[in-house]
């Protein structure tokens, strides 16, 4: 079956030069000229994925060649996109041929090609002219299998040298400037030191997403894009499913708790939808509302940044302490990053000390460089509440936190970090009771063995609460 669907990947030639502002602004303007586009971010991040979710009012997905195979990257591509949607944009990340390799591998060229998208190389114009004739001509020549379609010039200073670009590329490289955005006041969105700061916590993120699209309709060539989309190639055969085999084993339905809100925001949509097809009904709340614990069978943090907000998190103790009893009474508990520190005892910021939940007795401090940063490889090697003893798991880090002080004969570490950071000294996974903490952010489609092992905790729990109480056997 032919799925012809039109596509673009926006790319660049290294970070930093505009590809997350400039889809953004494309996706806000086709959005307000009233086509739905499903957005899609090439390897692991959450903030850029929110982002783009915002500006299309839709889901954004994430297509990793690290942590997907080639069969669930266009799984999950044409399984998204053929509901409904008029087109996609993918956002690259790094570099257009940077890769885990000399080779490339896992570049955005290699996920452009796999796709067969035409690709959009965005450009930086600071302080350079003819040369970024030069660098297009070798992006084009450098891989002839990738598509390049065009280009997008980007923080332009004046219309000369605009002008000078423009005329440069088309004449030497035979390749369209689609757009020349100039340096104007707001266009660069706020940035932390994990990159952009998450819509949750702007102020005016809608008012931004609209700046953007102003900006796209006035130096962006909308049309042109999108007949550029619509070139697009089929994608031969039937969309297959993205889904690894989940057990058949039919499961009665639990609540899930999910903490998500400004602080914990770090939620892949599809290890949300694989908790789901596995009959949890999932319980979202906020980690600075909610007075206490609601009723569930277990209970899942994701990443975030708790110590943007420690001081709010510290004043709502009756969480923490709901949260803590729980862990204590068997709650099956699953954390990530974020999530980790806010199961700690202390975290502290700015030389004050917060006071967390005290599922673990670790204080959590921060640093000014990143503490762990990439994908990650684990092996559990230590009885847990989750993962068979010799599973390996495959994800990814980053984190500029780090445990600053512990109770090492009181924490178990049941994870060897085989590439990566984790927590400490070649460890992660801390386990004590049904409850487990990691560095190490998992995606339900690589490691689908992550939301099984989490919905069968919460049916023991649910069993145990609800099991009739035996009456006493005397002698």
């Amino acid at each position: 079956m032919k799925r012809a669907f039109p596509r673009l990947v926006v790319a660049a030639l290294r970070g930093g030069c505009g590809k997350t502002t400039l889809s953004l602004a494309l996706i806000s303007a086709w959005r307000e000229q009233g086509r739905r586009i499903i957005p899609f971010k090439k390897g692991p991040d959450y903030i850029d994925a929110g982002w783009l979710a915002q500006a299309a009012g839709s889901q954004c997905y994430n297509l990793d060649p690290y942590l997907m195979s080639p069969e669930q990257l266009l799984g999950s591509f044409i399984f998204r996109t053929t509901q409904g949607a008029d087109g996609a944009v993918i956002e690259g990340n790094r570099g257009l041929y940077d890769g885990t390799d000399r080779a490339g591998t896992y570049s955005t060229a290699q996920l452009a090609k796999l796709l067969d998208a035409p690709t959009i190389l965005v450009l930086d114009c600071t302080k350079v002219t003819r040369t970024l004739a030069a660098v297009v001509l070798g992006c084009r020549q450098f891989d002839p299998e990738v598509r390049m379609a065009g280009v997008i010039l980007n923080q332009v200073g004046t219309s000369r040298q605009e002008a000078l670009i423009r005329s440069t590329i088309e004449e030497s490289t035979g390749m369209p400037v689609l757009g020349a955005v100039p340096r104007v006041r707001g266009q660069d969105l706020p940035e932390r030191h994990l990159g952009l700061i998450p819509h949750q916590e702007h102020p005016k993120a809608q008012n931004v997403l609209k700046l953007l699209a102003e900006m796209a309709f006035k130096y962006i060539d909308l049309d042109r894009l999108w007949q550029t989309a619509l070139s697009a190639p089929d994608l031969r055969g039937g969309p297959p499913s993205p889904w690894p085999t989940l057990s058949s084993s039919p499961r009665p339905q639990v609540r899930i708790g999910v903490i998500r809100d400004s602080v914990f925001q770090f939620y892949y949509p599809e290890n949300l939808e694989a908790l789901e097809r596995l009959g949890a009904r999932l319980v979202v709340f906020s980690s600075l509302a909610r007075p206490d614990l609601p009723e569930v069978d277990a209970l899942y943090l994701g990443g975030g940044f708790p110590e943007t907000q420690a001081e709010v998190l510290a004043r709502n103790e009756g969480l923490r302490l709901s949260i803590r009893g729980a862990a204590e009474s068997g709650l099956p508990i699953y954390a990530e990053c974020g999530g980790l520190m806010y199961l700690g005892r202390t975290l502290l910021v700015q030389d004050k000390a917060y006071p967390m939940a005290g599922v673990f007795p670790v204080t959590f401090g921060l640093e000014e460089r990143p503490q762990g940063h990439g994908y990650a490889i684990v092996r559990a090697d230590r009885p847990n509440p989750f993962y068979p003893i010799g599973q390996e798991l495959i994800g990814h880090e980053f984190h500029y936190s780090r445990p600053v002080d512990y109770e090492a004969e009181k924490v178990k570490l049941v994870l060897a970090v085989k590439r990566g950071s984790g927590f400490d000294r070649g460890r992660d996974g801390l386990a004590v009771n049904n409850v487990l903490g990691t560095y190490t952010h998992l995606h339900a489609l690589t490691s689908h063995l992550w939301a099984e092992a989490l919905v069968d905790q919460a049916v023991k729990f649910s069993r145990s609460r609800t099991r009739p109480e035996q009456p006493e056997v005397k002698p």
